[in-house]
């Protein structure tokens, strides 16, 4: 009889140590669950734009995780006045050029209006200028408007993904990560 009572011992230890191992799998599961972003938050991280009808010196906002994000197409006499070195900040879609940037002075966070008429950007709180590659011409801002990250898949562009060419500006000091 003691040796049944031993024998009855053991496997309900066994059957209660593999009924804890689940549990404890399940509780790390769940966790896990927890911290893994909503399927609205990850949805929310990408936007495209498709920019087949974009047109010449015509500023596009969009939306980007709260953020407005600029986008102007440069007309061929906008391209010809532009030097190389602000060229590297023009993204190529479909044979037109680009600016892509997230329309937040780099100073203290203000958002520039663009004027058309001069092809610049110009923040009016503190008299800070961008030109239409959004580079800074008129200080105080201390660099270009930030190049939100992106991916080309054809005639759209798909803010949040890091494509080879955002790649390509990071590596060579365009931008900086957003």
């Amino acid at each position: 009889m003691a040796n049944n009572t031993k024998g009855r011992r053991d496997f309900m230890g066994m059957a209660l140590g593999g009924f804890t191992a689940l549990g404890g799998i399940g509780a790390l599961y769940a966790m896990k669950r927890t911290w893994d972003p909503l399927p609205s938050v990850k949805a929310a991280g990408f936007t495209t734009i498709d920019l087949k009808d974009a047109k010449d010196n015509v500023l596009v906002t969009e939306k980007w995780r709260g953020k407005p994000i600029f986008i102007l197409k440069q007309s061929k006499d906008m391209m010809a006045k532009m030097k190389e070195d602000d060229k590297k900040r023009l993204i190529n879609i479909n044979g037109g050029h680009y600016v892509v940037c997230v329309g937040l002075c780099t100073h203290l966070g203000c958002i520039p209006g663009y004027r058309p008429e001069t092809e610049d950007f110009l923040c009016a709180c503190h008299g800070g200028m961008y030109d239409s590659s959004a580079n800074v011409t008129k200080a105080p801002p201390p660099r270009g408007l930030d190049i939100p990250p992106f991916r080309i898949d054809g005639t759209k562009l798909v803010l949040g993904e890091t494509g080879p060419e955002y790649k390509k500006m990071l590596a060579d000091g365009t931008t900086l990560p957003v």
